[in-house]
């Protein structure tokens, strides 16, 4: 089983070790090739009416000019198939090649009109042949057979159409439209994903046509992450074509939480060297998703030459596939059950105030003398060689430079950061809890050994390697192979780059461990940035720490705020999804933990918010439907009600809270 397991992970990722991108069938789209050595590719979806010409063109070039290189039309009917043909017409004549690709839903004959006027067509498995209605049926082999034949009959002719006209395809699965067929045989799991794709591959690959796209899409980054990466496992084991990857998340939502999600699934996917086109969701306007793509790229043009080599992995002790946190010990408030925990980095203040710690959601108010902590209050204070001179509130503690720390006289709440060096001179402890800063080239055996009989002590993994994540991943391996069930926490610095880019930087390098279970808390570091006056350098902390916060709500494992399901808008979209997603998260934004789905239109319904609480989806013009999980409850709600009765419905099941304005 374990040699089993080690081929596994060889087979979905040549990039554990030194990075390598995985190798793919190159697919021709409009001479714009992807896959094999080609450049990652970055792509976007309009958001205009695709029965408004101009408009739409307008907004392609838009798009192409922020550096789309394919621009994806949403095709709902045989109508706005056939203007496609329009709108690239207009494109050309204005001096625009860019390859164009329909998006379809449960029309199958759009799919074939727009499959000999466009360049490529995607669909999605869950809704081209089948209908979602949200029951479980109980299928023999030989029912389930039969739908496969009629899912034949239904799809080959699109086949043909692409294969006569050399016209590309995306099978595009989605995590929340699997099929009831799919969801009664697999669950409402990445396997589920998986083969609902593979049922269509293996008809095109019966009719000898390979020039196909993959994506297995999902809000869940968990899901999403392990869904791509037992597609590659599965198309190899078949013995299927190795077809280029389409990656993305769906439903991402906006603003830093958007780039986050999105960075947290991408990035780790990427750095695996899966992934030959990128699309970032975001509820903006589509112009704005580009250069998000091309930042997490970029990342990876010239990794092979700049990451230092890492050891040979001798064995790979975690299943890719699915998520298990590892098996750690309880060190006071870290490792074991305890959610992730957030380190925020002072140390490059002076003089610490009790103001300061407002940056790192620690509220002090004058008037009442005391603290009040946010849904974003740090765990711990990382403040160097100077210990803070005041009492710490409740909730807050204190981690020093271990020459700073034995001067001390009150410990209580505070605990010494030290090198392997010291740790391993035996030099004098916190009784309780004890940091150790290490390196992959420090894990030695020695230090194995040592930590294996300690249980106070808790180490902070850090890296100066290019290829950091899969480095910080096989610092795991090490300490897992051996025995070791040490809580870690990693830290990352980043300099010499954009706010934009540590943010998408650290949700790839952090958010992936957490997706593999390997992870129990998050230090980002301000060593490498500018020093900055004392007002700038708590602006900075904020944003560190606030990352931190987002960073483990993304990858699922620490949820602190109200997570936001909102679909990036497109030619369906029946209202300003911008200006209703700012609206809803103004009024609900205090509701910790709680997931709101807001979607454009049916067909990223009730499927597409998989597994919000509570959805807000367009049905018609002014007219919303609500959800309670994916059970409509309200029909056809007047817009300029529907956030009051959205509300309304969050306090029926008692979990509306009122928002707390706390007093500085």
């Amino acid at each position: 089983m374990e040699q089993q397991l080690q081929e596994m992970n060889k087979t979905y990722s040549p990039s554990l070790v030194a990075y390598e991108r995985r190798k793919t069938r190159v697919v021709n789209i409009g001479g714009v090739p992807v896959g094999g050595d080609n450049p990652i590719r970055v792509q976007s979806m309009t958001t205009v009416d695709t029965m408004d010409t101009l408009g739409s063109v307008e907004q392609c070039i838009r798009m192409i000019e922020a550096g789309c290189e394919y621009i994806r039309i949403t095709a709902p009917s045989i109508k706005e198939a056939e203007n496609l043909k329009n709108i690239k017409d207009e494109l050309k004549r204005r001096g625009y090649s860019v390859p164009l690709i329909a998006d379809i839903h449960f029309t199958p004959n759009a799919a074939e009109v727009a499959a000999r006027l466009i360049e490529k067509v995607r669909v999605n498995p869950g809704n081209y042949a089948d209908k979602k209605k949200f029951q479980v049926i109980e299928y023999d082999d030989v029912s389930y057979q039969a739908e496969l034949d009629r899912i034949r009959e239904r799809f080959e002719p699109l086949v043909r159409i692409c294969k006569e006209y050399g016209t590309a395809m995306r099978i595009g699965t989605n995590h929340g439209s699997l099929s009831d067929r799919i969801l009664s045989r697999y669950g409402d799991t990445p396997l589920g994903m998986v083969e609902s794709a593979l049922e269509f591959i293996r008809i095109c690959e019966a009719e000898a046509y390979y020039d196909i796209v993959i994506s297995m899409k999902a809000s869940n980054t968990q899901v999403m992450v392990q869904a791509y990466r037992l597609l590659v496992q599965k198309l190899e084991e078949e013995g299927l074509q190795p077809y280029p990857l389409h990656l993305g998340v769906t439903e991402a939502g906006e603003a830093e939480d958007g780039r986050i999600k999105s960075a947290v699934g991408i990035g780790t996917l990427l750095e695996d060297g899966l992934g030959d086109t990128v699309r970032v969701s975001l509820t903006e306007a589509p112009e704005a998703e580009a250069p998000v793509a091309q930042a997490l790229i970029n990342r990876y043009t010239h990794r092979a030459e700049k990451a230092q080599p890492i050891e040979p992995i001798c064995h790979v002790p975690i299943n890719p596939f699915q998520y298990h946190r590892r098996e750690t010990t309880e060190v006071e408030n870290i490792g074991a059950l305890n959610v992730p925990r957030v380190v925020a980095d002072l140390s490059r203040l002076q003089d610490v105030k009790y103001a300061d710690l407002k940056s790192v959601g620690h509220l002090y108010s004058m008037l009442l003398d005391k603290f009040n902590m946010n849904d974003l209050g740090a765990d711990f204070i990382y403040t160097g060689d100077t210990a803070i001179n005041f009492m710490l509130p409740n909730g807050l503690q204190e981690i020093v430079n271990y020459t700073a720390w034995t001067k001390i006289q009150e410990r209580k709440g505070r605990h010494p950061l030290m090198d392997t060096a010291t740790y391993l001179s035996n030099a004098e402890r916190h009784p309780t809890q004890n940091f150790i800063l290490a390196t992959i080239h420090e894990l030695t055996p020695e230090l194995l050994e040592q930590l294996k009989r300690d249980i106070t002590a808790v180490l902070v993994l850090h890296t100066h390697n290019e290829h950091a994540m899969p480095e910080l991943r096989k610092c795991f391996f090490r300490l897992v192979n051996n025995g070791v069930q040490t809580p870690c926490i990693i830290k990352r610095a980043y300099g010499q780059l954009t706010p934009d880019e540590v943010q998408l930087y650290a949700a790839t390098d952090v958010g992936g461990l957490l997706i593999d279970g390997l992870c129990d808390g998050v230090l980002l570091g301000t060593e490498l940035l500018p020093l900055q006056e004392k007002p700038e350098e708590l602006q900075t902390i904020e944003q560190l720490n606030n990352l931190s916060f987002g960073i483990l709500q993304a990858a699922r494992t620490r949820m602190s705020k109200t997570e936001y399901i909102s679909c990036p808008s497109c030619g369906r979209t029946l209202f300003d999804l911008q200006e209703t997603t700012a609206m809803i998260r103004k009024r609900t934004d205090h509701l910790k933990g709680v997931k709101i789905g807001i979607m454009g239109c049916i067909v990223n319904g009730p499927g597409e918010m998989a597994d919000a609480d509570y959805g807000y989806v367009g049905v018609g013009k002014d007219k919303i439907a609500l959800y309670r999980g994916q059970n409509v409850i309200k029909k056809a709600v007047p817009a300029d009600r529907a956030v009051d009765e959205l509300i309304d419905l969050i306090r029926e099941d008692d979990k509306w809270i009122e928002p707390i304005h706390l007093e500085e």
